[in-house]
């Protein structure tokens, strides 16, 4: 019950932010934006219908069509979002920020807007529209949230050229980049992780140390070399950010003439880690 009022209070919060947003950067400065907020933005341009309701009914109508791709817990929290979302909307109508560089107001509104999204999707809600594209891409196709929202996001905007042109296109697209990113850090966070593939002569001796050092596990995988032909056995590991550097001392201290790879991870279960 304590962590259900937690997300709801998240959603609360977040669709304030990114209703403030749209008020106060995105329609003043005549920017588009996308999924359902974007096609509510282009009537309100073409035929000045207020954006709160067109809002409400097209994220209705889209709810009632997606709800199947939600779980319950998901669909209650993704009405309740769309529902403050446009309470919001309204509310903040009048509120202005007078912004006499576009470039500035871009990254300030992608800020605001990937934060508001970032709290919505991290208490496990959706803004519905591209949202639930979003869900529905990252359940079937693996995709990230935030990358799919920001395609599906991104055939609103090219729309909206029609309306706005190609320079206010442009700062949309700046606008929503920084969003993605924004709302990247706001569901991830800053506890990333990374993976590390390691071919050394010394595999034994780099293996002991991390696993003494670092307290980190290491799977030994069985490779060959395509032009030595030789068999090989290559370390795997996965650390926290911060460790990287260490790892990279103890490999040099061993073997100056390891083989590193880092990748980046975006999410790990399992021991030493977060349970699945």
């Amino acid at each position: 019950m304590k962590k259900c009022v937690k997300d709801i209070a998240m959603i609360l919060i977040g669709s304030f932010l990114f209703a403030a947003a749209v008020n106060m950067f995105v329609i003043p400065l005549e920017f588009g934006e996308g999924g359902v907020t974007g096609l509510s933005i282009i009537f309100y341009y073409l035929f000045e219908i207020a954006p709160w309701l067109t809002n409400l009914v097209f994220n209705a109508i889209l709810l009632l069509v997606g709800y199947k791709y939600l779980d319950k817990k998901t669909t209650i929290y993704t009405v309740v979002a769309v529902a403050s979302n446009s309470l919001f909307l309204h509310l903040t109508t009048t509120w202005v920020v007078n912004v006499h560089e576009l470039i500035i107001g871009a990254i300030f509104a992608g800020i605001i807007i990937g934060i508001g999204i970032g709290l919505v999707l991290r208490a496990g809600g959706t803004t519905a529209g591209s949202a639930i594209l979003g869900r529905i891409a990252n359940k079937y196709l693996d995709w990230n949230v935030s990358y799919a929202i920001l395609f599906f996001d991104l055939i609103v905007v090219f729309a909206s050229y029609f309306i706005i042109g190609a320079e206010k296109l442009m700062f949309t697209i700046v606008m929503l980049y920084v969003a993605t990113k924004v709302m990247d850090f706001v569901i991830e966070g800053l506890n990333t992780k990374k993976a590390v593939t390691i071919i050394s002569s010394c595999k034994d001796d780099i293996a002991e140390e991390i696993n003494h050092t670092l307290d980190r596990g290491v799977t030994i995988l069985n490779g060959r070399g395509h032009y030595s032909k030789e068999s090989k056995e290559i370390l795997y590991a996965v650390i926290q950010k911060q460790e990287l550097m260490r790892l990279k001392k103890i490999i040099k201290k061993i073997d100056r003439d390891a083989f590193v790879v880092v990748h980046d991870v975006r999410d790990v279960f399992g021991e030493g880690f977060v349970n699945i």
